[in-house]
């Protein structure tokens, strides 16, 4: 049977939690700060914890690779427990590991995280693109047969890549070639196409999103400094889904599993006034490339699972 899509179960899992996604970047200095150590005990602890806290009251958990790379093959155990347990929850796994190359190694990369089976399973990936979007090929092709999806960098939130992205190339930024290429893949896709982008959310990004029929991730709520508020204005032309992401602003609150559950929910329901208060394009679940939303249904009130 054709797994179910990529795009229908975000889709599902946004309507039935809000967008919020929470990142679980177990950084020592948050270990240290919830009393645990800084080992794989203390990483277990950490990623399940927050795990315990989000399931079910957000839509997307998006473990940090790197946090757990640091602690070797102890530390990858640990993360493929926690894709495993996120998988039988109705929240999503999406795993920020940024992956980029190009032929049998991204068939590598696609056997480690997006095929049936795969050991280190997660809803969705982070890649880069900087090799070319179709090198990406066996990732997308991986993914789509596994009703998985990606997230392609396209504007990223740290400084620095501002070189890069937005150097000039015959009349685009190179991060708007990124965004119209993944726009042509999910050309014709409903609900929504499975291949988002990364877009931060820190400041204005200079991007024209209303063709994109696809989820933006908006890394840097909280900490980083971008509000709800912010987050709405900026990505009011976006045809598809937004993804405001937080971390260290959510996890903080712990280690008690229901004051970071709190912690989640204050964020997720301040997201939601915000898209409310800028309209039905503010950040949400859009398209107004037509003139009305396509696939889109209204707002639902948010309910807590009990």
């Amino acid at each position: 049977m054709t797994p179910r899509s990529f795009g229908h179960r975000l889709v599902a899992a946004v309507d039935a939690h809000g967008p919020l996604c929470v990142g679980i970047d177990p950084h020592p200095g948050l270990l240290a700060a919830w009393g645990l150590a800084d080992d794989a005990a203390g990483l277990e602890r950490f990623a399940m914890t927050a795990l315990e806290a989000l399931a079910g009251y957000v839509a997307v958990v998006k473990p940090q690779s790197a946090f757990f790379e640091r602690h070797g093959s102890a530390g990858i155990a640990v993360l493929e427990r926690l894709l495993a347990a996120t998988a039988g929850t109705s929240t999503l796994s999406l795993l920020d590991v940024k992956r980029g190359d190009i032929g049998s190694t991204m068939d590598g990369y696609a056997d480690a995280y997006l095929r049936v089976g795969a050991p280190l399973g997660a809803d969705a990936v982070t890649l880069s693109p900087y090799l070319g979007l179709g090198s990406l090929a066996p990732a997308l092709r991986a993914a789509a047969e596994a009703g998985r999806g990606v997230f392609v960098l396209a504007r990223t939130s740290n400084p620095e890549g501002a070189e890069v992205q937005l150097a000039d190339r015959d009349g685009r930024s190179v991060a708007q070639v990124v965004v119209d290429g993944v726009a042509g893949l999910n050309a014709g896709t409903t609900p929504l196409g499975d291949v988002g982008v990364v877009v931060g959310a820190t400041a204005d990004h200079g991007l024209a999103l209303g063709g994109l029929n696809g989820a933006v991730l908006a890394p840097g709520v909280g900490a980083q400094g971008a509000a709800p508020g912010d987050v709405a204005a900026r990505f009011a032309g976006v045809c598809g889904l937004v993804l405001p992401t937080a971390s260290r602003s959510v996890l903080r609150a712990g280690p008690d599993p229901a004051a970071v559950r709190a912690a989640a929910q204050a964020l997720r329901d301040e997201v939601h006034r915000a898209q409310l208060a800028t309209g039905p394009s503010g950040g949400g679940w859009s398209c107004r490339d037509s003139g009305k939303a396509r696939g889109a249904r209204p707002r639902k009130p948010l309910v807590d699972p009990s």
